[in-house]
């Protein structure tokens, strides 16, 4: 944790919402006047698509949610760096055409890696393993303000399911297959993390999605509602809170529960001041 170089960490699983989230962020950042540099976790995937493919062939169990499938060392580095003198690299993994004329790399590759330029205010990371601490690394040490984004299972798995088919071409086959090779990477790497987590945001339908596979939408935000969880509860106003977000309520000493058409006004709410205080503070021992 740096108090010169703060590190944003939003961590969630392939199709649970966290780039949602980063718009989020962004608009904070753009109101308030933060300038940040940005990480998407896809930059430090350890291989290219083709690559990837031979591998996932030889090792049925292999996905990008295994440790081993990503440059975890050096995120971790970066995070470090970056903490101590506000400098770090990054690079961008192009998903399709759009991506590919975007980066000027061909789809399924990597941009060449680029530092960030001085002078910023804070890192923002958004990808699947900023929270990371197992025997190799400790991710989450960095990181001055850890988010999890974490939908309940069969939402997160109908949110992937609708955004590979429409956004990435994959049949529905295809993407249950991915599920399915990731389960045991999701339950031994995803989830511990958000342990780790400063404030969780867990969005629940209210709809009855038992079958995600066949699922013909997503469900809307006023079909859901969000649990928000802090783990640390101190110097959080609820009672704020609970008056200027219609609907809610506190659910347990360290949780409120909102409408999901709220989550935007509840999240600009919950981390401006928390953002405001990261940052001045930077501004102070500049």
């Amino acid at each position: 944790m740096s108090a010169r170089h703060p590190i944003i960490s939003v961590t969630g699983s392939s199709g649970a919402g966290t780039t949602s989230v980063r718009n989020t962020f962004e608009q904070i950042f753009r109101r308030e006047d933060v300038s940040a540099v940005y990480i998407e976790g896809d930059a430090f995937h350890a291989f290219d698509r083709e690559t990837m493919r031979t591998m996932m062939a030889a090792e049925p169990t292999l996905s990008h949610f295994a440790p081993r499938a990503n440059l975890l060392p050096d995120l971790e580095e970066v995070f470090r760096t970056y903490g101590e003198s506000g400098s770090g690299r990054t690079r961008h993994y192009a998903h399709d055409a759009a991506d590919a004329a975007k980066f000027g790399t061909p789809p399924g590759t990597f941009s060449p890696w680029e530092d960030f330029p001085p002078g910023s205010d804070l890192l923002f990371y958004e990808g699947l393993h900023g929270c990371v601490v197992n025997e190799s690394v400790d991710i989450a040490r960095y990181a001055d303000l850890k988010i999890g984004v974490v939908p309940v299972i069969n939402l997160e798995w109908i949110q992937k399911l609708h955004r590979d088919r429409s956004f990435r071409g994959y049949s529905t086959e295809a993407v249950t297959d991915v599920i399915l090779r990731r389960m045991p990477d999701y339950v031994q790497t995803i989830c511990p993390q958000f342990s780790w987590t400063d404030i969780n945001f867990q969005r629940v339908p209210t709809v009855d999605t038992s079958n995600p596979f066949i699922a013909r939408w997503i469900p809307t935000a006023d079909e859901s509602m969000v649990v928000i969880r802090f783990k640390d509860p101190k110097g959080i106003d609820f009672s704020y809170l609970v008056s200027m977000i219609h609907d809610s309520f506190m659910s347990r000493a360290n949780s409120i529960v909102i409408p999901g058409g709220k989550l935007d006004l509840a999240m600009q709410l919950i981390l401006t001041p928390i953002i405001m205080q990261l940052v001045e503070r930077r501004r102070r021992l500049a």
